[in-house]
């Protein structure tokens, strides 16, 4: 007599209640592209925002040498994600600076990871696996991985992280050992884009103990083994480079353990609340005080603790089985940002809408199997209208939040109208200012993050280098002191610090800031240039050029270094040598006028005079109230015989300056 399965199959609803839309798989991701684009359209018109400058790809970094670099020097990129840093790389040959590129190409990874979801969950046999596609597609939770460049990451591993669970799962079906080589191969890939994929072979687990309701050692675990191992290593190798070079460590990160298990509880019910109630979503949002004096912060773990017991009693009926399967799913891909390993957004806040960019996906599946099911039960039609009414406002949400990513001033002014209390957005919003040159606003966020929070050294030094560039020098060194002593090691306070003194005329010491500044952070291409011309000033040039051309390896596209090395050159009677950086600091720095100038008088000093005034009138076309540059070109202009040109010039010099009347031609 045959053995009774433990377990029959479960019926399967009908097709009607399995599928929205109830269309081939061509026409659904039609849809999902479609959708997307609208629901994204404000961000491809937006620009450049916070961290995007750490992930386009440097000047030093966009030749075959860099793409080398990018693979084999680790700290050579701000995260060794080697896969992601190349695509940049090749995404900045397309399309260069351009940043409608780079968002564009965010939106289609992230419609792409949709569709792949959708395929995930019909092999699944999920109902309404389109739907779910669809939820993932236009849900607002997803806006800062899909609306911020920096977040690629997120995207694009994501796509490669469904790429390999989908080509694993053929392998779990066949056995065939080309389908495990090349699942391996795409999973190792997604790796080397963001490290948090390291939890897929947990989650193929999960889902083969739905499935079958058991697990086989030999089938099921023995295969994910190697994927594990490498996991754990990418992992390790993470979370101590966030520690060591990114910074995530001090006080901010000292919570023991209870500390932690009570910040995991909380992140993950604040997950949960955000893709069941998509509102009052925030790029930085408040950072949670974790104390255990307070009984009610015990809740958070215990009600975690409780719902995953609750469904595990129940797991032998397939439905709670599935339930607990997406409980596991979600809360096992947040484990990366739960609060047991460090990392440096902690800093700001304990949570961030990109940390559960892939996690929503388990919750989104069960909800959409939900609804499909449930709203089949209602009158013919009305499901359908009421999931696109849902669509339609998840879509709107997701149209006015990729909206507040359009540039930075947009970003952080909605951050702080939701969010007053971030003194790290006041930082931003003061650097972004100063490059505005918008410098009495800049102070005043300066002032305010650090009312907010006293001992934050960067603040400190963002307000002393807006001093000192202001004109205020002397205010701004106690500020940049007092930046040294909360960071002793902080490289840009010590350069900030050099900058202010060189102003108020104390130069030695200025010197020694600089090169503090260079023995904490070797490859600081600004303190090798401000320490290359504080020597050259102060009469060393011999030890000055190097610093410049230092800057320059580190930095090539650095016009002023190129600038001074000329100048350092010529200072030195090396006036050949001198003519080819001069005209490289034109071509790198078309827009400076004084650039322009320089080069002139270099060029009159080789007797290339044609050439000079080329460069002299190009400085006055920047700037037509540059005296100086009237002045000496109408001194080329005799030199090469135009008498009446060169009066015409001189008389404008010393109209703009009377005092250069003296200097007739």
């Amino acid at each position: 007599m045959p053995k009774r399965p433990s377990e029959p199959p479960p019926s399967p609803p009908p097709t009607a209640a399995r599928e929205f839309p109830g269309w081939p798989t061509p026409w659904c991701c039609a849809l999902i592209f479609l959708t997307a684009l609208v629901a994204y359209w404000p961000a491809l018109g937006a620009g450049f925002i916070w961290d995007d400058a750490g992930h386009v790809t440097r000047a030093d970094l966009r030749s075959l040498h860099g793409l080398v670099r990018i693979w084999f020097e680790p700290g050579a990129t701000q995260q060794y994600y080697p896969l992601l840093h190349s695509a940049f790389w090749l995404e900045h040959h397309l399309w260069g600076d351009s940043a409608f590129g780079y968002h564009l190409l965010n939106i289609l990874l992230h419609a792409t990871s949709a569709c792949l979801l959708g395929v995930t969950l019909r092999r699944l046999a999920v109902p309404g696996a389109w739907l779910a596609a669809l939820l993932f597609a236009l849900h607002p939770v997803c806006v800062e991985s899909v609306a911020w460049i920096a977040e690629q990451k997120n995207a694009l591993s994501t796509v490669l992280y469904l790429c390999a669970a989908l080509a694993y799962l053929r392998f779990d079906e066949r056995r065939r050992p080309a389908h495990y080589i090349l699942a391996t191969a795409i999973f190792l890939a997604a790796l080397f884009t963001k490290t948090v994929t390291a939890t897929l072979p947990a989650a193929l687990l999960v889902i083969f103990w739905w499935r079958r309701g058991r697990l086989g050692a030999r089938r099921d675990v023995l295969p994910l083994l190697p994927w594990f191992m490498c996991g754990v290593v990418a992992g390790l190798f993470t979370a101590t480079f966030e520690r060591t070079l990114i910074g995530a460590e001090g006080a901010d990160f000292s919570l023991d353990f209870v500390q932690r298990c009570l910040l995991a509880g909380h992140v993950i019910w604040f997950y949960l609340g955000k893709l069941l109630l998509p509102v009052n979503l925030i790029f930085i949002y408040p950072r949670w005080n974790v104390d255990v004096s307070q009984v009610w912060q015990f809740l958070f773990p215990l009600a975690v603790v409780a719902l995953l017991g609750w469904l595990a009693v129940g797991q032998r009926q397939r439905q709670r089985r599935g339930l607990l399967a997406a409980a596991l799913f979600f809360c096992g891909s947040l484990f990366p940002a739960l609060g047991f390993v460090n990392v440096y957004p902690f800093i700001f806040s304990f949570v961030a809408d990109h940390f559960q960019y892939l996690a929503c996906m388990g919750i989104l599946a069960p909800v959409a199997a939900g609804l499909t099911l449930g709203l089949a039960r209602l009158p013919r039609g009305s499901g359908p209208v009421a999931l696109s009414v849902l669509l339609l406002v998840l879509g709107t949400l997701t149209f006015r939040q990729s909206a507040t990513y359009h540039d930075v001033f947009v970003l952080y002014e909605t951050t702080l109208a939701r969010n007053p209390a971030c003194w790290m957005a006041h930082n931003n919003l003061g650097n972004a200012l100063v490059d505005a040159g918008r410098a009495d606003e800049a102070i005043a966020h300066f002032e305010a993050a650090l009312k907010l929070r006293p001992d934050f050294a960067p603040g400190e030094s963002n307000l002393g280098d807006q001093l000192t560039r202001i004109g205020r020098a002397a205010e701004a060194i106690p500020h940049l002191e007092r930046a040294i002593q909360l960071q002793p090691n902080y490289a840009e306070a010590h350069n900030n610090l050099g900058v202010a003194l060189i102003a108020t005329g104390r130069a030695a010491e200025a010197i020694a800031e600089f090169r503090a500044a260079l023995r904490f952070n070797p490859d600081y291409a600004v303190a090798h240039f401000n320490l290359g011309l504080a020597l050259s000033t102060g009469g060393n040039v011999a030890e000055g050029l190097p610093q410049f051309r230092e800057a320059l390896r580190l930095k090539p596209d650095y016009a002023e270094a190129q600038m001074n090395w000329g100048i350092g050159l010529v200072m030195t009677n090396r006036l050949d040598e001198a003519l080819p950086h001069f005209a490289e600091a034109v071509r790198l720095g078309p827009a400076s006028p004084d650039t322009h100038f320089t080069y002139g008088r270099a060029l009159v000093r080789a007797g290339k005079n044609d050439d000079a005034i080329a460069q002299f009138r190009a400085a006055i076309e920047l700037n037509p109230g540059f005296a100086d540059a009237h002045l000496n070109l109408a001194l080329a202009l005799r030199q090469a015989g135009r008498l009446d040109e060169a009066t015409g010039q001189y008389n404008e010099a010393v109209r703009l300056n009377p005092a250069l009347g003296s200097a007739r031609p």
